[in-house]
Formats: structure tokens, sequence, C-alpha cells
């Protein structure tokens, strides 16, 4: 089997586990109770912290744990939200290609009043700052641009946004899920207010994240009950899962340029190998990308079937988003970048991971053009491309 998801999810790596074996088996207490045992649960928990905030130049204060990105997300854009309400800014800037827990919780306060402006996205996958400073008014109380896509795996200029949201004193989140561990991060360099990681991406447990919220920030609790977090998100904190992520952070932002070298290369070998596919297409800029993110579409196929057959030869892949995976409805990162619906159908997404070799490129190229050769030998839409009753969209 090739695993090419490690945008869905990555493998547990055994540093993570490691750290996370003695707070499951022996240091069980909860960190909220007052007697010792659960008192070295808590200066674990705190130790973390400042672990955690030390990958991204933050403040131990600064972070809080979440139960992942898409929490993160919320909580960060629902405290800006609030906080602009009452000054009555309640104009938001987003773009059309973010994650779901982005564009959904912006939807939900659009229906309570809220303006959303969602910004048009280049073909290359890339927002610019120069748009982001004209779609800031008066009432703007939030700019939230992811720093990397999880479709495309464009990269933004997170630095340069964020400056400018700092000049117009506009709060500025970003969605760094996929970045967080790959792209070095310094969220005060990078004038990041707030910013959302989750640890399975980065080869950390599954179910816990992290939201950090500059200092002055104070956040909306989306969770109510106990008063863990210093009050901003109950529920007793998962101390095993807290461990892993620190350990798995801080080995990933360890290696951040050594993985980049090897990953790289392979990236461009899978780039160039799946652009001599007949009437393919990369999508999003060919160097401002994550260094293990490929994305491609291909005429004449679905996405669905190419991931079936796939599958059949041991691949492991997606046509996007693994949150999406289950739609029939085109990716809207594609239609946001201008791929027509009949060519975002036919998309896939192969990420890379460390493990990633270069005879598993070399299969991968193999496999998928053996697959689309054979699926648009069957698909009559494509003969009517070929025969000249439709028109392509991209050239061969």
């Amino acid at each position: 089997m090739i695993y090419a998801d490690n945008a869905a999810t990555t493998k547990l790596s055994k540093t993570a586990l490691q750290a996370m074996l003695p707070y499951m088996e022996e240091l069980y207490g909860n960190p909220s109770s007052l007697y010792a045992f659960g008192q070295k649960a808590k200066e674990a928990l705190e130790d973390a912290r400042a672990r955690i905030a030390a990958c991204i130049g933050a403040q131990p204060r600064e972070i809080t744990f979440t139960s992942g990105g898409s929490e993160a997300d919320n909580q960060a854009i629902l405290t800006a939200a609030r906080l602009g309400q009452r000054k009555g800014n309640r104009h938001i800037i987003s773009t059309a290609f973010e994650h779901h827990a982005v564009l959904h919780t912006l939807e939900k306060l659009k229906q309570q009043g809220f303006e959303i402006t969602l910004l048009d996205v280049h073909k290359n996958g890339i927002v610019t700052p120069e748009q982001v400073a004209q779609a800031i008014r008066e009432d703007t109380c939030l700019v939230s641009v992811m720093y990397a896509n999880n479709e495309i795996g464009t990269v933004q200029p997170i630095a340069e946004i964020g400056a400018v949201c700092r000049e117009k004193g506009v709060l500025f989140h970003t969605d760094a899920v996929q970045a967080a561990g790959h792209l070095h991060i310094d969220v005060e360099k990078q004038n990041i207010d707030m910013l959302s990681l989750s640890a399975h991406k980065f080869h950390g447990p599954k179910g816990i994240g992290v939201l950090y919220a500059k200092r002055g920030i104070p956040l909306e609790c989306v969770i109510s009950g106990g008063g863990q977090e210093r009050g901003k998100r109950a529920g007793t904190e998962n101390v095993p899962a807290v461990m892993g992520m620190a350990a798995a952070l801080e080995e990933a932002c360890r290696d951040i340029d050594s993985n980049a070298e090897k990953l790289i290369p392979l990236r461009d070998r899978l780039i160039a190998g799946l652009g001599q596919i007949p009437y393919s297409e990369l999508n999003g800029d060919g160097e401002n990308r994550l260094p293990g993110n490929v994305s491609f579409c291909f005429e004449g196929i679905e996405g669905e079937s190419l991931l079936l057959l796939l599958d059949d030869k041991g691949v492991c892949a997606s046509s996007g988003s693994a949150c999406t995976s289950g739609s029939l409805d085109p990716s809207h990162v594609l239609l946001a970048i201008g791929r027509p619906h009949e060519v975002a159908h036919g998309s896939l997404r192969l990420s890379l991971g460390e493990d990633t070799t270069q005879a598993d490129v070399e299969y991968l190229i193999r496999a998928v053009t053996e697959v689309v050769t054979y699926l648009r030998s069957m698909s009559p839409f494509w003969r009517d491309l070929v025969s000249g009753k439709r028109p392509h969209v991209f050239s061969e």
C-alpha cells in the first residue's frame, strides 16, 4: 500500500505515542484536581502548553486546547464577531476557498446580520495583500485567510496580509491546520492575532488541537461547563492527547527543513510525471505550495472512479478535502480558482509524507496514468471531447 493522503491525516509518530502512554497508564489524574496526583497532570499540561507556544513564537497563556482545527476556527471567528458586534462592526473578510469550518461559521453569522466578503482567489490559488487592503472597511472586525489550502496546497503571503490587518487595526485569523509542522510559523513576526492548528496533521493524535489568541483578546467561550482553559473552553483536558501533540509538533518543527528538502523533489517529480498525461493540469501555484501537496484535474473522468480504481492498485488518495469526500458536488476550492464543473469533478489530491520514497512516486505516476487512460476509454464524455463534439478545457 502507498499512503498518499497525508493532508487528510497522518500516522501517529512513535515519539507522540511514547509521550502519551504515561498519561494513560500511570499519570491519569484529572488536572483540575487539587491533590498531588492530579497536579502532576496539571504540571504536564502546562509544560506542553509552553512547548507548543514556543513552536509558533507565542506565549503559553496565549494557547487554548481544543478538540481540533474546526473547533479552533469556530471559536476564533465567533470571538472576533462578538468583539466587533459590541463596537458596531459587523463586517468580516475571508476567501472563497476556506475550509468549511470557516465558511459554515461565516454563513451562520451572515444569518445573524453580519456582512461577509469572500475574496476571489486567483487561478494560481493565491490571495494577495492588496485584495485584503481594498476589502477592509471602517466596520471590518475580522480577516480570516487560511495559511495553506487543504486541497490544492497553495501557501498564502500570511505575514504581508497580517501586516495590512495590523495597520488597519483589524483582527487577523489564519487557519494553519495544513501548515503547522510543515512550514515555519512565528505569530509575532507574521502579525497573526489568532491561529488554528490540529495535531493529526503533523503525526499527533486525532481529536486535539490549539487556538492561539494574542494576549488581550478575550476569547468567546463556545463550550460551557467547568472553568478549564481559564474559563475559555469547558471540559476536562485530554492530557494524553495534549502530550502527544506537543511531542509531535516539536519533532515536526525540528525537522521542517530536512523534510522539505526531501519532499519537494519528490513532489516536483510527481507533478512532472502527471503533467505528461494529456489534458491534465496542476491545481494551484507550482512553487508556492506545501512541500508534499500535488493536486491535478483530468478531463473526461470522474474523481470517485479514479479513487476507487487507485485503491484497487493499493494507492490511498483523495479528490480533495477528507471532510467533504462524501459529497457529490465539485470542490468549492477548485471552483474558486476557476475550474469548470466538469473538470473539477475529475480532481485528484496526492499528499506525500516523510515515508514516501522515489519508488512510491514512480508507482503513483504509472498507476494514475493507467487508471486515467482506462477511465477515458470507457467514457462517452471523453469520446465527445476527442471527436470535437465538445471543446477541451485544457491543452494537450
